[in-house]
């Protein structure tokens, strides 16, 4: 029996009784036969041959293309795996089976170059995962199919001949200086011109140029390596006939050194030594600094003064450093300190020398060696001053003190000059309001007799109240003039008499200023409104000036009280 051509069978059972005779009775079934499947069947390609393409700028993991060998066998009898057989095909790409078991799944496995290989070739095979050693005589259970990939070609950037550029140039070099050359091509078009340039933000100080043409890169500047060693620079390449394809790489410029900077001290030095001191006792190690990489500190000699009139002893140590000896006899102490000089060279090519100063003072010590005083404190001591340097300090301050006064003395004249002005000036008084009133509704709606004196007012006559904080209609009678000879003093005292009558003249509004005066009194009212003559003025007060106190004999003597005679 084969699964493969018949699964399923249907049996028909009948049974009989008597014996099967005729008179009995019978009855029948349906039997259902199902064949089980065996792994008898091996896989099978349906196609010796597949082809299938890609392009070159594929990444890797990308899917070129599906292979199913055919097995009739049912479940995991049909399960395959799936290999390539041929090395070369296996570096390029790899093969692997689905997540049914059944379909082989190829990909690329590392990157394509359409200008080095634009094809491959290779054979794939599948095989059973589960073989039944019953069925082994029918033959292997694999199949082998041949794969043809047609690499395709993409347009690329520009390759540089390099993935990365180290160019070395020596210092001090003038602008213009070769440093080095970069080169790319376009591989899909090798004949294709390309640009180059160097990206901004890469050389912010625009130390170096390059040539658009051929890549060659040259100073811009003079380069110092104690200022900075490397420069990195990231260089682009375009191609002309498409801007869009372009590429970048790394170039990295070392600066090299140049003897150029002499040797120095690595500190200033300002020491003291005890005036107590042993003859050859070491007072300083003095070391030397060199900022070039060829001349470094190891390699500076050091040299102070020579001679029997050397104060202090320079001993080379020869590896960048000197002692600092007090010579055989002790040096006499002094009130300045001791400047010794320092000579430095290196042994460059050509060797470069600078001279150094170090400062030493003579001074006492206490017995655990501590400084207790220099010398040159009694510089700084004020009787170390001169007569004339004293006499010109005391010029100064006075000259100083001179023009502080005046300055003061205008600056208050300045000021009371103003003041006066402040004072005499009627327009500082004045006062603008931004309010506009409501005319003649304001005047008639305020009752005005409130602040007027009460006891100076004229007894109502028939008829409206006059008012007096507006312009009167009609005016006051006249008073004529008395008969005789004129008598200037009478007359005047007449003209006053009828303007303080007369309600007509100003100021008729000024009681407006004024505050509302009370009644009770035993002064009376001061106000000199309504005041006048006897016939329309106020009377005076009741009880003389005299018995008001002495805080009235002013007034008193205004209105023409007498003063009381002296005791």
């Amino acid at each position: 029996m084969d699964r493969e051509t018949q699964e399923e069978f249907l049996v028909v059972i009948q049974a009989k009784d008597m014996g099967g005779h005729m008179g009995g009775l019978s009855g029948s079934t349906t039997v259902t036969v199902t064949l089980s499947d065996v792994n008898d069947n091996p896989p099978k390609f349906p196609q010796s041959l597949y082809q299938f393409s890609v392009v070159e700028t594929a990444a890797p993991g990308t899917l070129v293309g599906r292979l199913k060998a055919q097995d009739p066998d049912l479940g995991d009898n049909a399960l395959m795996a799936y290999s390539i057989l041929d090395g070369e095909g296996a570096e390029a790409f790899s093969i692997s089976t689905d997540s049914q078991g059944q379909d082989g799944l190829l990909t690329v496995r590392k990157p394509l170059d359409f200008e080095t290989r634009r094809s491959y070739t290779f054979r794939v095979e599948a095989t059973n995962t589960l073989i039944d050693p019953a069925y082994l005589r029918r033959g292997p259970f694999k199949d082998v199919a041949s794969v043809r990939v047609v690499v395709q070609d993409a347009p690329e950037p520009p390759a540089f001949t390099q993935a990365t550029y180290h160019l070395s140039v020596p210092e001090n070099k003038v602008p213009g200086t070769l440093v080095g050359q970069i080169s790319a091509s376009d591989l899909d078009s090798p004949a294709s011109p390309i640009r180059y340039s160097i990206l901004p933000y890469s050389d912010p100080e625009r130390c170096f140029s390059i040539e658009p043409e051929d890549g060659t890169i040259r100073t811009a500047v003079l380069l110092d390596r104690e200022a900075r060693v490397w420069h990195n620079l990231t260089v682009l390449a375009t191609e002309l006939d498409s801007s869009a394809q372009s590429s970048r790489v790394q170039v990295a410029i070392q600066t090299l050194d140049e003897n150029d900077n002499a040797p120095q001290l690595a500190e200033p030095y300002d020491i003291f030594v005890c005036d107590s001191a042993a003859p050859g006792q070491l007072i300083q190690v003095i070391r030397a600094l060199d900022r070039d990489e060829l001349g470094n500190s190891s390699q500076v000699s050091l040299q102070g003064p020579v001679g029997p009139d050397a104060n202090f002893t320079v001993r080379d140590n020869r590896d960048g450093s000197a002692n600092l000896l007090l010579p055989s006899r002790p040096a006499p102490p002094r009130q300045a300190p001791y400047l010794v000089p320092i000579e430095l060279w290196d042994w460059g090519r050509p060797a470069l020398s600078s001279t150094a100063t170090v400062t030493i003072s003579v001074c006492r010590c206490r017995p655990d060696g501590s400084m207790a005083s220099c010398w040159p404190e009694a510089q700084l001591s004020p009787t170390g001053l001169s007569t004339g340097a004293l006499l010109a300090i005391v010029t100064c301050m006075g000259t100083l003190l001179a023009l502080v006064v005046l300055f003061v003395a205008l600056r208050r004249q300045k000021q009371e000059a103003l003041m006066v002005l402040e004072e005499e000036d009627v327009r500082e008084n004045i006062i603008t309001y931004d309010d506009e009133g409501g005319g003649e509704e304001d005047t008639e709606a305020f009752d005005i007799a409130a602040l007027q004196n009460p006891d100076g007012a004229a007894p109502s006559a028939a008829g409206p109240p006059v008012r007096r904080d507006v312009l009167p209609r009609t005016r006051a009678p006249r008073q004529p003039r008395p008969p005789g000879p004129a008598d200037v003093a009478q007359l005047l005292a007449l003209r006053l008499r009828e303007a303080d009558e007369d309600p007509s003249v100003p100021p008729y509004d000024s009681v407006q200023v004024y505050g509302y005066e009370g009644r009770g009194s035993s002064c009376g009212s001061l106000s000199s409104l309504g005041s006048g003559s006897e016939a329309g003025g106020v009377p005076g007060p009741t009880e003389p000036l005299d018995d008001w106190g002495p805080l009235f004999r002013t007034l008193a003597e205004l209105y023409g009280a007498k003063e009381p005679p002296a005791p």
